[in-house]
């Protein structure tokens, strides 16, 4: 008798367990908390969770929690992978949200397609992730359109030497290209400077950025790399134009160049963190609310927009909870005022934003736009 009574118990704790985790919102999100890009994913996360706290604080979504789960990647795209393996299995994520690049999403996208499960706001502008997809958003511009923005306002000023810093992977030789098809109608070709990822910078790609003289350089790789270059030149004594994607993530590479950093650019491809916009404000009371003692930076910052488009979402959602629906909201989403960053989503258009613009890093270590 009573070992009926136990396993009815177990039973019943068993179907509350499982309907509290169907009442939440489980958004799956991997992303480098250790090794050399764990500041750049530690910002992602907290800019999210920052926002979804927000959201839990006020009742939730229709009633539910926005449960945020967060696993570690190290900056490796076969980790990525397996965790999106997890987060779709086992976790039952009704979306995937915010990987921190390209590389980290490419073997976790078609995971996503295969569930029918949306793939949210990577940190990336890269090709791969702009591909046509059923379940892929965007929420930023693209690379091309970055990249673009910066060689118009050097080629304006008669610049034609162009070095190309990238990684000798996939994504980063598609940066390349995307440098050498904007040049071509220039009649300019680039020069090429590769670097593996997550390696240290070899004391031959100094030398090969030196022999090379450009006249400006076009930076399209993480800020750990990125700084060691910047801060290797300055040592020389070297100055070199430098304009960089936003890919580098912007308070990282100030942080980790120092002076180094002085009036490089960066493109931005949300608004100025330190701006008046009604989301900038939104944002940094978000992440204060939420113990985050950091000044609210641009990784924060798109973080928190893309939490709080994809919270709509969830909103328009039909039914509460389920992937499917989500997926279909987003699709239907339509024009979408943050508070001073528009979204636009269709069936047919899954890039919500091509907002650029160039900031440049002042000599007291501060983006100025």
């Amino acid at each position: 008798m009573k070992k009926t009574v136990a396993i009815a118990l177990a039973v019943a704790w068993m179907f509350i367990a499982q309907t509290q985790a169907q009442a939440q919102w489980i958004v799956g999100q991997s992303a480098p908390l250790t090794g050399g890009n764990a500041a750049f994913g530690k910002d992602i996360r907290d800019g999210a969770l920052a926002y979804f706290k927000s959201v839990n604080a006020r009742g939730g979504v229709n009633g539910r929690q926005i449960d945020l789960i967060t696993i570690d990647d190290r900056n490796e795209r076969k980790q990525a992978g397996e965790n999106a393996q997890i987060l779709l299995r086992d976790k039952k994520a009704v979306a995937l949200f915010g990987f921190a690049s390209a590389t980290l999403s490419l073997d976790a996208m078609p995971l996503a397609e295969q569930n029918n499960v949306l793939f949210f706001a990577p940190f990336s502008g890269a090709d791969p992730v702009r591909k046509a997809s059923p379940v892929v958003f965007t929420l930023r511009a693209s690379y091309g359109q970055e990249l673009e923005s910066m060689l118009s306002f050097w080629t304006g000023f008669g610049v034609k030497k162009v070095v190309v810093v990238h990684y000798d992977d996939e994504v980063g030789k598609q940066n390349f290209a995307v440098v050498t098809d904007f040049l071509s109608k220039l009649n300019q070709k680039p020069s090429s400077i590769s670097i593996k990822r997550n390696a240290k910078i070899d004391p031959a790609v100094i030398e090969s950025l030196v022999s090379a003289r450009p006249e400006v350089m076009i930076n399209t790789v993480l800020s750990g790399p990125a700084a060691e270059i910047s801060k290797q030149l300055t040592e020389r004594g070297m100055v070199i134009l430098t304009s960089s994607l936003s890919f580098v993530g912007a308070q990282q590479y100030i942080t980790a160049a120092g002076p180094a950093a002085s009036g490089v650019s960066i493109a931005q491809v949300v608004p100025n963190p330190a701006g008046s916009a009604a989301i900038v404000r939104e944002c940094a009371k978000a992440l204060q609310d939420a113990g985050v003692t950091a000044t609210l930076n641009s990784t924060h910052l798109e973080a928190c927009i893309g939490a709080k488009v994809l919270t709509e979402a969830m909103r328009q959602a039909k039914k509460p909870g389920n992937s499917e629906s989500l997926l279909e909201a987003m699709s239907n989403l339509g024009t979408y005022d943050v508070g001073g960053f528009v979204v636009k989503y269709a069936p047919n258009k899954h890039h919500g934003s091509s907002y650029v613009s160039l900031g440049m890093v002042s000599r007291d270590g501060r983006m100025r736009n």
